[in-house]
């Protein structure tokens, strides 16, 4: 048989299991951010710094941050901008910053494994463009090329796994200890990996990220550019404990939401506890320049190892929603960075960033 990362000891930890690092990739291309590059940037500079999050003697607290650049000018430009944060930068191409789909998903060994080996993994997985949306130059080559620089840089001798199949990180939100949640309208979207049915999908997170119950939800946020990402609807804040949304006022989610509620309300984890259900307002009705509805999220948070930083939208919800989220991480402090630049793009602060586990 095949090695595989579960037989080999190796699982997906939760993101509030302390990190050594965060993967980030600079804004760097004009010609798909247009006039919104500049505030796109400034919200990046201020999410780093949010993660870093320096003391008053300027010493972090918070974490490295391992940043993709494409060349000379850009790596320049982001070390002017994020001096004084510890900031290490790798000449990697990619298409976009959506790290959390388009980089690998890190893993560690499970204590009272044998001995011998790393103890971190990288699981490296297929990405064709969110089912052949938005194909752009390198992105599908980010994945393997942040693996082998972790093996041969910031985690020598970590082992490194290759899967054909199609997996974006913010399809699947894992407790750390066995439950992973994920969305049909993602996984089992025909457009991602034609044919293959949810059973095995299924064994296939078990084998690659380590876990032993999967729960499915329906469908995610209008408008959501990946097809339903779990990552814009629920997301574990505990072992048995996860968020959602409650719609507000006309929030055109509204049907969606409260089906979300209800199925967390009915699951069980890999324990067999019920979910405690927590919910933060939704944004309800936010729209672009053009009208046009965006997929925004509150629980689209990173949950970093001193802060957690939550998107804010410009609207009447976002302070309840970041003293909401802040309550949730007792032991971190909330941090709102504005969003709807970044949103606009097709994500928010979960969706550029991708963990790596201490």
């Amino acid at each position: 048989m095949t090695p595989t990362p579960s037989s080999d000891g190796f699982f997906q930890p939760a993101e509030w299991a302390r990190h050594s690092a965060v993967w980030l990739a600079w804004p760097s291309h004009a010609d798909l951010w247009l006039e919104a590059l500049e505030p796109v940037r400034d919200a990046f500079v201020r999410f780093a710094l949010a993660i870093a999050d320096p003391g008053p003697s300027g010493q972090p607290r918070g974490e490295r941050i391992e940043l993709l650049v494409p060349d000379a000018e850009n790596e320049a430009l982001a070390a002017d901008r994020l001096e004084g944060l510890p900031v290490r930068c790798h000449r990697i191409p990619f298409g976009d910053i959506w790290l959390r789909d388009t980089g690998p998903i890190f893993l560690k060994r499970r204590s009272g494994r044998p001995a011998g080996g790393a103890d971190l993994a990288v699981a490296s997985f297929a990405f064709n463009g969110w089912g052949g949306k938005y194909v752009l130059p390198h992105d599908d080559e980010v994945s393997g090329r942040v693996a082998a620089a972790v093996a041969s840089g910031s985690a020598p001798g970590a082992k490194v796994y290759r899967f054909p199949f199609v997996l974006e990180g913010g399809s699947v939100e894992v407790n750390g200890e066995g439950t992973c949640l994920t969305t049909r309208q993602c996984l089992l979207n025909p457009n991602r990996n034609p044919g293959v049915g949810s059973d095995e999908l299924e064994e296939l997170l078990r084998q690659s990220l380590g876990v032993r119950t999967v729960l499915w939800l329906g469908d995610g946020l209008r408008g959501d550019h990946t097809d339903g990402h779990v990552d814009t609807i629920a997301r574990f804040v505990a072992p048995g404990r996860v968020v959602c949304m409650a719609p507000a006022g006309d929030d055109p989610n509204r049907e969606a939401l409260e089906a979300v509620r209800r199925d967390l309300a009915s699951f069980r984890d890999e324990r067999g506890r019920r979910l405690e259900v927590e919910t933060v307002p939704s944004p309800g009705c936010v729209l672009d320049d053009s009208g046009e509805l965006m997929p925004a999220s509150y629980v689209n948070f990173y949950v970093a190892n001193t802060t957690v930083v939550v998107p804010q939208y410009g609207v009447a919800a976002d302070e309840a929603a970041l003293l909401r989220v802040g309550q949730l991480f007792p032991t971190r402090r909330a941090v709102g960075v504005p969003a709807k630049d970044l949103l606009a793009g097709g994500g928010a602060f979960h969706c550029i960033s991708q963990q790596q586990p201490a």
